[in-house]
C-alpha cells in the first residue's frame, strides 16, 4: 500500500496524542476535610451555655410570677377577711313588733361580733335603733332607744367596754324598706351597727 506523506504525518500525530494521553497522571481524589473535634466541642458547649441561660431566665420569670401571684392571692384573702369582718360587725339585728328583746338569731349575730371587738380594742361602734311606722313618733323614738340599748347591754355583759358603744334612736325616721306590708315593716324593726372609729385595719382573730 502506498502511504502518502500527508497520511503518514497524520498517523504520527495521532500516535503522539495517544502516547501523550497515556503518559498523563491519573486524577487525584479530592482531599477529605479534616474534622476539628475541638471546634465542634466548643460550638456545642456554646450552644449548651446559651440554652442554659435561656432556661435560667425562664425559670426566674416563672418564680417571679409565682411570687406575684402568691402576694396577690394573700392580699385578696386579706381583703375578703376584712370585708367579712366588717359585715359581721355591722350586721343588723331585728325585732318583733313592739318588742326590744333579742331573739336567738339576734344573739348569734351579737356573739359573732364579740371576738372581733375584743381583737380590735380601738374599734368603736354606734348602735342605732329603728322602728316601723306604727305608733306615735315619741313612742317609736323610745322604742328605738330600747332596741339599741338591748344590743349594747348584751355586748357589755360579754366584756365589751361600754365606752366603746354609742347608742342612738331614729324611731321610724329612716326605714330600710318602703311599704306598709308586714315584710317591709319587719325590715324596719331593727338595730343597725356602724363603725365610728378604729375600723381602718381590722384584726381578724384566728379561726374566724
Amino acid at each position: 500500500m502506498h502511504v502518502t506523506p500527508r497520511l503518514a504525518l497524520l498517523s504520527l500525530a495521532a500516535v503522539s496524542i495517544v502516547a501523550a494521553g497515556a503518559c498523563k497522571k491519573k486524577p487525584q481524589p479530592a482531599p477529605v476535610p479534616v474534622v476539628n473535634q475541638d471546634s465542634i466541642n466548643a460550638e456545642n458547649a456554646r450552644r449548651d451555655s446559651i440554652a442554659r441561660a435561656d432556661q435560667a431566665r425562664r425559670d426566674s420569670l416563672a418564680r417571679e410570677q409565682a411570687r406575684a401571684d402568691s402576694i396577690a392571692r394573700a392580699r385578696q384573702q386579706m381583703d375578703e377577711m376584712m370585708a367579712n369582718a366588717r359585715n359581721t360587725i355591722t350586721a343588723p339585728v331585728y325585732f318583733e313588733f313592739d318588742r326590744s328583746e333579742l331573739s336567738s338569731d339576734d344573739i348569734a349575730k351579737l356573739d359573732a361580733k364579740i371576738p372581733l371587738l375584743n381583737a380590735n380594742p380601738e374599734l368603736r361602734i354606734r348602735v342605732a335603733g329603728h322602728t316601723d311606722s306604727r305608733g306615735s313618733d315619741e313612742y317609736n323614738m323610745a322604742l328605738g332607744q330600747r332596741r339599741a340599748a338591748s344590743a349594747k347591754r348584751y355586748l357589755t355583759q360579754h366584756g365589751i367596754p361600754t365606752a366603746r358603744i354609742e347608742t342612738v334612736s331614729f324611731g321610724e325616721e329612716h326605714p330600710a324598706a318602703q311599704g306598709t306590708d308586714e315584710a317591709s315593716m319587719a325590715q324596719n324593726r331593727r338595730s343597725e351597727f356602724e363603725i365610728i372609729a378604729g375600723g381602718d385595719n381590722i384584726t381578724v382573730p384566728q379561726g374566724e
